[in-house]
């Protein structure tokens, strides 16, 4: 599990260190500010998508899942903190009268600067220490991820010109969404249990067959 952990960290880093050779490199694309902010803004994307399905794939027994959700967080989150600062610092040069302009005219900047909004709490109460102090709260803050995740779909949908990845984006999320639902999870569960005492059977099986073979 430990292995799989520390894998994260250099797979969830390749999308920053591939940008930041090709940028040393002269490779970004004929308007770099706007690679740079597609870029961010998908890996950030992903590792939230990636984020999300940790918690479905422990419903269906892979439970080492669950240890890869707060680093899977956390990068996304730093991607999506590099995703704003290249829009606001790049792209309009820090102007806060042009970015407030551009928060009140454009739809996808209004729903992305909420979508960081809301992951800013999550980032910064993501410690056992911030855990142990909100008790039962840290578990209610946490669940603002979900209307995060939606707005980031959002974000991404309004801005494409064609909508093909944006929804593709949304089906996955809507379906990450559908099996955090309590029927659903407790039809998962009532599987799962039934799969067991079958599972237990094939190796009592398996196990008796094995002594007979060696007597």
């Amino acid at each position: 599990m430990r292995r799989l952990l520390w894998l994260v960290h250099p797979l969830a880093l390749l999308p920053l260190a591939l940008l930041l050779f090709d940028a040393a490199a002269g490779r970004l694309t004929v308007n770099p500010i706007q690679d740079i902010t597609h870029r961010t803004g998908a890996a950030g994307l992903v590792l939230l998508m990636l984020c999300l399905a940790c918690t479905p794939l422990g419903l269906i027994g892979l439970r080492w899942a669950g240890s890869l959700r707060k680093p899977l967080g956390l990068y996304s989150f730093l991607y999506v903190a590099l995703h704003l600062l290249t829009f606001a610092l790049l792209d309009y040069g820090l102007d806060w009268r042009l970015i407030g302009q551009a928060i009140e005219e454009k739809r996808y900047v209004l729903a992305g600067l909420a979508a960081f909004l809301l992951l800013v709490p999550l980032a910064v109460t993501s410690t056992k220490g911030w855990q142990c102090r909100l008790g039962r709260g840290w578990r209610q803050l946490h669940r603002l991820i979900y209307p995060a995740a939606v707005l980031a779909v959002l974000h991404f949908l309004w801005l494409s010109k064609v909508p093909t990845e944006p929804l593709l984006y949304g089906a996955a999320l809507a379906l990450l969404l559908v099996l955090r639902l309590p029927p659903i999870r407790r039809w998962v569960g009532s599987l799962r249990q039934r799969e067991a005492p079958v599972g237990r059977a094939a190796l009592g099986r398996d196990d008796a067959e094995g002594r007979r073979a060696g007597q």
